[in-house]
């Protein structure tokens, strides 16, 4: 061994101790970044047991004339529409009519087309066992969601509960598939007329929001069902829905913007296995001046006073 590798590897030892021993002593002195818990689960959410959704860049596009042609004559009608309304008032109403209004029925079910603004899903999708379907009612003048709750899990290894139905109004889109919210700030109360079987179901209203990751933030109040013959008649207050992320009961409250609904469901979870039924006559939107509650429950305050 020559006499320039014995005199480097003393060197090397001592530099690598060195470098060690720095490490112990800055490390425990740095903090690490605290980051809070819906930042941190802002990516991509996938159910346990649901297949990763595979998406490859290139895909065959239907492209068709005829398709694309009805699709701009749609698209350029909404637009015209849009621009009309504008004059008129909001969403399309004269200004005195908008002011004055107390009662708005948003969802009626009157006919098939009807049952189109609607999607029904299960916990089959991610291998359970409850069925849900979706249908008129008797003469034609209601919906009629039915099926059979199943509280047995998938065999996945993953899923430990399962068992919910759930019933959903679609997403309106304006003119080239841009998102058009409800606005219902003109009311303070939801009024619905169903007819249950006793089971207590959950509405579900989603806003839409400013951030990525509040896109899994829903509202929910629980809906109690009778039962019988009898129809029964729910008038909800929107300061009584409490905000949720994912199943999570959040603790930074905040009211329900009235201005940004997206979308309404009814959720039945109550692990009681056997068939369900549920009928709605209508859903709407109303007016209570009796009720002066802005929010039901504890709010931070945003700006404490010193």
């Amino acid at each position: 061994m020559s006499l320039q590798k014995i005199t480097r590897l003393p060197s090397v030892r001592l530099l690598s101790s060195i470098h060690h021993h720095h490490q112990q002593l800055l490390l425990p002195s740095i903090t690490p970044l605290t980051v809070s818990r819906r930042a941190v689960s802002q990516g991509e959410y996938r159910r346990p047991g649901q297949p990763k959704n595979v998406k490859f860049p290139l895909q065959p596009v239907n492209f068709g004339f005829s398709k694309g042609l009805e699709g701009i004559k749609k698209h350029f009608k909404l637009l015209k529409k849009e621009f009309s309304d504008r004059w008129v008032g909001p969403e399309g109403k004269p200004l005195l009519e908008h002011m004055l209004e107390q009662n708005r029925v948003i969802w009626e079910f009157r006919g098939p087309e009807s049952l189109e603004q609607w999607t029904v899903s299960s916990d089959s999708e991610i291998g359970g066992q409850s069925e849900a379907h979706l249908k008129l009612g008797r003469n034609n003048n209601t919906s009629f969601l039915y099926g059979n709750l199943s509280s047995t899990p998938p065999r996945d290894g993953e899923t430990r509960y399962s068992g919910y139905c759930t019933m959903r109004s679609q997403q309106p889109l304006a003119s080239f598939d841009r998102k058009k919210p409800y606005d219902w700030s003109s009311f303070n109360t939801l009024h619905l007329r169903i007819r249950g079987d006793g089971r207590p179901w959950m509405i579900n209203i989603a806003t839409d929001t400013y951030y990525s990751h509040q896109k899994d933030d829903i509202y929910n109040y629980f809906l109690y069902t009778r039962g019988g013959p009898y129809w029964q008649d729910v008038k909800i207050p929107f300061s009584k829905f409490f905000l949720t992320h994912r199943g999570r009961i959040q603790d930074d409250q905040h009211p329900l913007w009235l201005d940004k609904i997206n979308t309404i469901g009814f959720t039945l979870g109550d692990k009681a296995d056997g068939p369900f039924q549920l009928e709605i006559d209508f859903v709407a939107v109303c007016k209570d001046y009796a009720h002066t509650e802005e929010f039901a429950y504890e709010v931070y305050k945003r700006n404490p006073e010193i």
